[in-house]
Formats: C-alpha cells, structure tokens, sequence
C-alpha cells in the first residue's frame, strides 16, 4: 500500500443538496408556496418549543420516549450553588479561560452552524458533568419516585468548582462547597438506604483533582472531595480514573463535538466516515509539553512524523492555534488511518475520543491513556480497535504501522467506527436516538453494580 501526505481538505459538515439551472422555474413557484404556507403558519411556528433558544440553566423537556433500558435513576434536587448557580460567575470558573461561551446550551458550548438546528458544537474537553446532568435530567429512564430508584444521581458541578478554586491558598475554604454538598447529601433519607453505595457523582475533571490528602500542607489536587470517606462509598465518574486506587471510580468519555438529536444522524456520520478517503497513514495533533516524564514521547511524536511523508502533523502551540478550530482537528485525523495518542499533562487525552469520532485507528504509548480507563465502553481485545506500541517499537512509529495489512486496518477501523455512539454524548433534548451513548453505557453499568449490592430497606 502507497501512502502520499495528503492536507486537502475534507468536508465534514452534513451534504448539502445541489440544484441544477435548468430547475429555476420550479423553485420560484415553490418559494412562493412556501412564503404563503409560512405566513400562514407563522402563529404556531413561533409557539413551537424547538424555536427557543437553548437554555444555560433550564432543561428542555423532548418529546416522549419510552425506557428500553432495565433501570430507573433518580436525580437528587439540590441548592443551586452546587450546580446552575455556579454559572453565574462563569467568567471566573476557570483561572485560564473565560467558560461564558462553554457553558451555554447546558454544557454543548457554542453551535458549529449558524442558523437552523445543529448537531455540532466547540465543547469544552472538562465540560462533560454539565451533559451528563443535562441527559439524566432528560433520560427516559429517570423516576421522580425515589423508592422505585436503582441508582442515584447527585448532580454536583465538582469540576467547574474545582478549577474555579486551584490558585486558593486557604485549602479549608478551596473544600467548603465539596463539604457542604457531602453534608447535603448524606443527610438525605435515601443516603440511609444503602449509606450511598447506589449513589454516584460525575466530574467533568481528572480524578487527579479532587484526591488532595486530608493534610492541611499538602497541596496536590484541588480538593479532598474523592478522599472523604462518604464519598469513598459512592461510584465516582470521571474524565480520568486514578488506575491503581478507587475501586469505585470509573472513566467516562470526554466530550467531543458532536451531539446528534436522532439515531439517523449518528449513523449517517458513521456511513460518511467508512467512505472518507484517507491518504495519510498516521497522524498526529499536539504539541510539547515540559517537565512531565510521560510526556517526553511527545517530542518523538513530533519528530518522527514531521520527517515523514506519510504523516500530517497539527503542532498545538500558545496563541492562535488551529488546534482551537474543532473542523480542522477532526478533518486531520479524518484523513488519517492511525491517530497517535501519547499521555499529556496526565494519562489521557480528549484528542482521543475525537480520533473516534473520525473513524481513525487510535495508536498509545501507555495503557492508562485508554485501556485501565474506559472499560465499560471498551470491546475486551484491544488489539480490535487500537494499536500500542511500548518503547521498543515507539522509535520506529511508521514501520510498525506498515506491517499492519489492509484486511487488519479495514476490520479495525470498522470496529473503531462502531464504538462512536458509545463514546458520543448526544444532545440532551434527542428525539428518535435508540442508540446506546456515553450517558447510557454509565447508567446501565451503575445499576448493574448497584442491584448487587445488598440494599438495606429503610
């Protein structure tokens, strides 16, 4: 197989329908009937809920859909300051961004699309509680009836909290709001059911960030929230899990940009990733990192694939960096038959799961940028969708890629392409969607744990 470097650049937003001149005639007469239609539909299309802007801090309720799955969640309605309210000072949310524009349509960021409804959206990569809150507060499965409840959902914004917190030197007052919502919550009647063990957070952070030590000296983390002994008796979701400590701590997706309303709009984005051409063998979108020892492959990466005709290269550097524009990202690995993935300023990185979503063969350097993470949405042999290279072979990056045939790559990258539901957060007001995605691959795998556990009755 040839390979030949290749940056023209793929469409990546939905077809568009062309018309031919010689059909002129046939459009103005139906533009007039449709300019009349409208007029006199114009009272009830602007009553339609779809008109309405997205809500920051509201929930739009879909229209109905039925549980298929074998649970019920209940959604635990706490003080705003541990959620929505937080949104009111967004500016200040982040020590180096301003989250105003991440926050807005309940987490999804800004819309991809100007006019109409969209699908595609700049989504922050620690956003991902204020989706999942967003989902579960939609999800079909939801009870309003706690005694009928399997699992138990706190939605708690830990992670916008956190980051809004990490230059605080008073480590009491960096904890304050983690501690009043464990009070909260384990104050609550149906904490008693089971002392929390079917009740669950998720955290739009790493779990790195909230496992500070209970020393009032030690400043790693931004808080104790996952290290206080209640909480140890929840199911923590996070961004990135801890591999060697919490058995009760579990990886979810980090968010990417697209967030479909419909089961067709998800497989019509799989359909046009098996066809998209890819001429590059591998890729790589990043940059240097310094003083992070499992970051030093980084610079190999880089070298590597810049001397190589067969690489495309997106170098992430400080200021305007294209690595901001979610279509050049995604056109990149789109082109490409393998993503490298080497850990960043921690194991695991949100290019990943972009890399998924463009149907690109994702390549590691360390079993905890994916395999000791996601496992409740990962195929259990890993070498079906993914490729690890340890640092014998990582020196000889686009060798070893070679040696992979054709048959092998088709079958990998269709595995790859069948998992993109699992690892996509639709849009929390989805109609028609009966695909399994990232929220409903955690609900299903908490009950799943809850139901076996014994459940003491109150």
């Amino acid at each position: 197989m040839t390979y030949t470097k290749n940056q023209t650049k793929i469409d990546l937003y939905p077809e568009k329908k062309k018309y031919s001149k010689n059909k002129e005639t046939l459009k103005s007469t139906i533009l007039i009937l449709l300019l009349f239609s409208s007029i006199c539909l114009l009272f009830l299309i602007l009553k339609s809920p779809f008109t309405s802007p997205p809500q920051t801090t509201s929930f739009t309720t879909s229209l109905p859909r039925t549980c298929h799955h074998n649970f019920t969640v209940y959604v635990y309605d706490i003080p705003k300051e541990f959620n929505i309210g937080l949104l009111n000072n967004c500016r200040h949310l982040n020590i180096y961004t301003n989250m105003c524009p991440h926050v807005t349509n309940n987490g999804l960021g800004q819309p991809l699309h100007r006019g109409g409804r969209t699908s595609w959206f700049a989504t922050h990569q620690f956003i991902a509680e204020m989706i999942f809150h967003a989902r579960v507060e939609n999800h079909p499965c939801r009870t309003w009836e706690p005694h009928n409840a399997d699992i138990f959902y706190v939605p708690f914004y830990g992670g916008l909290y956190a980051s809004s917190v990490f230059r605080e030197q008073n480590l009491t007052k960096r904890d304050e709001l983690a501690v009043r919502l464990v009070d909260f919550v384990s104050s609550q009647r149906w904490w008693r059911r089971s002392n929390g063990r079917d009740h669950f957070l998720a955290l739009g952070r790493t779990a790195w960030d909230f496992m500070r030590s209970n020393s009032d000296t030690e400043d790693f983390g931004a808080n104790k929230l996952m290290q206080m002994p209640r909480v140890k008796n929840m199911s923590v979701l996070t961004v990135e899990r801890q591999p060697w400590k919490g058995v009760k701590h579990f990886g979810i997706p980090y968010p990417s940009y697209f967030h479909p309303y419909t089961s067709s709009e998800m497989v019509t984005w799989q359909n046009k990733m098996r066809r998209v051409k890819r001429p590059n063998l591998f890729s790589f979108v990043g940059g240097k990192r310094k003083g992070l020892e499992k970051a030093a492959i980084r610079d190999e990466l880089i070298k590597q694939c810049a001397e190589s005709s067969h690489c495309e290269i997106l170098k992430c550097e400080s200021g305007g960096s294209r690595c901001h524009d979610p279509m050049t990202v995604l056109g990149v690995m789109a082109r490409s038959r393998f993503c490298l993935q080497a850990p960043g300023d921690s194991f695991t990185r949100r290019s990943t799961f972009d890399a998924i979503l463009s149907g690109c063969i994702p390549v590691f350097f360390s079993p905890h940028t994916m395999y000791t993470q996601y496992m409740w949405y990962l195929p259990d042999d890993r070498r079906s969708y993914s490729v690890f290279m340890d640092e014998k072979n990582s020196s000889r990056i686009e060798h070893e890629l070679s040696r992979i045939s054709e048959s092998e790559v088709v079958l990998m990258r269709e595995t790859v392409i069948d998992l993109i539901p699992r690892f996509t957060y639709a849009h929390p007001n989805a109609t028609n969607y009966d695909l399994l995605d990232a929220v409903d691959v955690a609900l299903e795998a908490l009950a799943k744990q809850a139901r076996s556990k014994v459940v003491y009755s109150l």
